[in-house]
């Protein structure tokens, strides 16, 4: 590290606020870039792509798991939390990373899976080696009931039963994901100091922050007591496919337990003293929006988490938008979201919802206008759609368990596109991990880098009009209203800033709220304002600063 990142990595450490209304930008490390030509992105190909993502105009990374790990779900497995597997390469070049991003003025987070390991985790393998061994209680062990059943009817969200039978123990341990990722006890106060052992390790390294994964999964009820059923006209598939199981319980024991709040208080008190933050991943079908309220309330647990609104299979209209941030007040008022269209789990969301151009467009602008922090997934800001892959190239087990009726989550974890001029988009030199689509190759970087009418430059100019404006990042939002497909509101703080989207194909009429205005964001193709009504083409916005 030289002086000059030295500097600024001493900078970027001071604000404790650095988190709000930040934009961050999700890697998934497999698919990012390939340094080494093993067909597998890693750390140090992040390095060397760093740049692109400050150019974006974003403010933090989230990289997600590249831990030791068989691999089994893909680094979500984790069997040491404080080291680097070697498919992504050494703690010298996760250092290397933060040397970098800091230099570039970009925080960094780190994905921390807390709720379970790796089978292979040493602490499981001597966990499950008896019921008298030191690490005997690290686990959720369970005896069976008497015909030799799981001990309840909890359920995996890859489907099946939560519990599995070992024999050297004679009990079943449980697993809310695959068979081998077995669920830690965290009524075990031994577990709950090694995991925070784990959070200081990486604080020590110098990164700003973690995304938390499966928040609200790290407590499971201590007398296992069954989950009721959920009656069919409450379902929903925001969390798991329909098609899943899972879905047919209101999971009240098996997650979302009150103890979890002490825990995150501990988290939180680790954290401070490094101005870290950390935004939960809560998944809950029923209670998202209550969950992130508890988790983020009163300044003590984690500062944002991010419900699931908009990463749901239908398409946020504008009446979706209005009853988000409706229940939000009721349920949160306080409570900061961190809102994504799409991620590593979910149908990448230029699909997902079937937009056009002019559509992702629209959605790109109304979200850097939303109260709260934004998560953009790698590839997002190119316009990608979901990939798709044929069934014997999949490698997620999730698709290959419920294929075809669900295919999983390769689509959306597929290669980036840096370049269009060979078979893996400049991703890699060999064959990549999973296979580069050609819609994709046409939409790289290289092919939007330089043309202003790009969804690449729409989305600089989309980030760049949020920082220019501070209300945007911190301002308070009010007078949500939503017209048939029309969404309006006003976001209030150094300026009032109005903003209004047509969510739909048809022409759509805004009237301008009292005083004078002034039109914004042109370049985003933002409508002239004037007096009284203004009439919005299909996904056509109007932004305006009131003067």
């Amino acid at each position: 590290m030289n002086v000059m990142q030295t500097q600024t990595a001493t900078t970027l450490a001071k604000d404790p606020d650095w988190w709000r209304g930040a934009v961050i930008y999700q890697i998934y490390p497999r698919s990012y870039q390939d340094s080494n030509g093993d067909g597998v992105g890693d750390l140090a190909g992040i390095v060397e792509r760093l740049p692109h993502i400050a150019g974006l105009g974003a403010d933090a990374i989230w990289i997600s798991p590249f831990f030791t790990s068989p691999m089994k779900d893909f680094g979500y497995d984790v069997s040491d939390y404080c080291d680097v597997d070697p498919m992504f390469g050494t703690l010298a070049d996760f250092d290397a990373v933060v040397a970098r991003a800091h230099g570039l003025g970009l925080r960094v987070m780190i994905d921390l899976v807390l709720s379970h390991t790796s089978d292979q985790h040493p602490w499981f393998k001597e966990s499950r080696a008896n019921r008298t061994n030191p690490k005997a209680d690290w686990f959720v062990w369970a005896d069976p009931k008497g015909d030799g059943t799981p001990p309840n009817n909890w359920l995996s969200i890859f489907g099946g039963s939560a519990w599995q039978w070992d024999g050297r123990r004679e009990q079943y341990y449980l697993h809310n994901f695959l068979t081998s990722q077995p669920d830690l006890n965290f009524h075990c106060d031994a577990v709950q100091e090694a995991l925070l052992d784990a959070v200081r390790f990486w604080l020590e390294r110098g990164v700003d922050g973690f995304r938390l994964d499966t928040i609200n999964f790290y407590i499971a009820d201590k007398y296992l007591r069954d989950n009721p059923p959920l009656p069919k006209e409450l379902r929903n598939d925001s969390i798991a496919p329909g098609v899943n199981p899972y879905n047919h319980q209101l999971h009240i024991f098996d997650k979302n337990q009150p103890e979890n709040l002490e825990f995150l208080k501990k988290f939180r008190a680790i954290c401070n003293p490094y101005g870290a933050a950390a935004v939960g991943e809560v998944g809950d079908a029923q209670r998202g929006l209550e969950i992130m309220a508890e988790y983020t309330s009163g300044g003590d647990k984690v500062q944002m988490c991010y419900p699931f609104e908009m990463l749901q299979p239908k398409r946020l209209t504008a009446a979706l938008l209005a009853d988000t941030f409706a229940r939000m007040a009721k349920a949160a008022p306080d409570a900061w979201p961190c809102w994504a269209y799409s991620n590593h789990d979910t149908v990448r969301h230029i699909t997902r919802w079937g937009l056009s151009d002019a559509a992702a467009r629209a959605y790109t602008t109304m979200l850097v206008c939303l109260r709260g922090s934004l998560c953009l997934y790698q590839g997002e800001e190119l316009g990608l759609p979901e990939a798709d892959i044929a069934f014997e190239d999949l490698q997620d087990p999730y698709g290959i368990e419920f294929w075809p009726e669900f295919k999983g989550r390769d689509g959306c974890r597929t290669p980036m596109v840096w370049q269009t001029d060979n078979a893996s988009g400049g991703f890699s030199t060999a064959k990549p991990w999973l296979p580069v689509t050609a819609a994709h190759l046409g939409l790289s970087v290289a092919a939007q880098d330089g043309d202003a009418s790009s969804m690449l430059a729409h989305y600089r100019a989309a980030l760049a009009f949020r920082r220019a404006h501070a209300t945007l990042r911190y301002g308070s939002m009010e007078g949500i209203a939503a017209t048939g497909d029309l969404a309006q509101f006003l976001r209030v703080g150094d300026e009032t800033i109005f903003c209004a989207f047509n969510l739909g194909d048809a022409e759509a009429e805004v009237v301008l709220p009292g005083g004078s205005w002034a039109a914004l964001g042109t370049d985003l193709g933002s409508q002239p304002v004037g007096a009284g009504t203004i009439t919005l083409g299909p996904w056509q916005v109007c932004l305006a600063k009131k003067i």
